[in-house]
């Protein structure tokens, strides 16, 4: 199944005085629609296209897209890792490692184009794939999405992969335990693999 790109913009800048925000920050939110409804809660997956401006410098400000390695490039900084990050999170780690060589960067991450929120599913289900999701999925919602358990599926030893910002991570995820627990329920994040044996 061929996924098909969203757009999607959002804007993550370091907090600036009202000045400088009307003339550094391009007025893309409001003309874009965006599929988070909280943009802060957005994690940046690999293929997402970004724009960093680095406000006063043209020569620092790039249009990327986060490599399947789940970092970008940029000039002085070098590789950063993107994936997993929120915009937020990018943009400080960002400003951080430029206050080396700029006094005070002001620096905005914008999601131009963001690739659809997908969970893939694999082993002892019965519609294995790649399937689609929404904010606050949990683990258990996506199972289901699966069309549920193949009758020897081992649902006590559900693996998640997890890419993340420092690496690839593994979850485990006992279902049994999760249907009785009364607890907020494991929610599944973009790009997670599962892994029912």
């Amino acid at each position: 199944m061929k996924a098909t790109m969203l757009s999607l913009a959002l804007v993550a800048t370091l907090p600036i005085t009202p000045a400088i925000a009307q003339s550094s920050l391009p007025s893309v939110a409001s003309s874009r629609p965006t599929v988070a409804a909280n943009a802060t809660d957005y994690k940046l997956v690999v293929g997402d296209k970004l724009r960093v401006e680095v406000y006063r410098d043209p020569q620092m400000s790039q249009s990327l897209q986060i490599r399947p390695d789940g970092k970008i490039t940029l000039p002085l900084v070098g590789d950063v890792a993107a994936a997993g990050k929120t915009p937020a999170a990018l943009r400080d780690t960002l400003a951080t490692s430029l206050k080396e060589f700029i006094t005070n960067p002001v620096v905005t991450v914008i999601v131009v184009e963001a690739q659809p929120q997908t969970v893939s599913v694999i082993g002892e289900v019965n519609a294995p794939g790649t399937h689609p999701i929404k904010a606050d999925t949990t683990v258990i919602e996506a199972l289901a999405l699966a069309g549920g358990f193949k009758d020897f599926a081992n649902t006590k030893n559900i693996i998640i992969q997890r890419t993340t910002s420092t690496g690839m991570k593994a979850l485990k995820f006992n279902y049994k335990d999760a249907i009785r627990s009364e607890g907020k329920p494991m929610c599944v994040e973009p790009g997670d693999v599962i892994i029912v044996p």
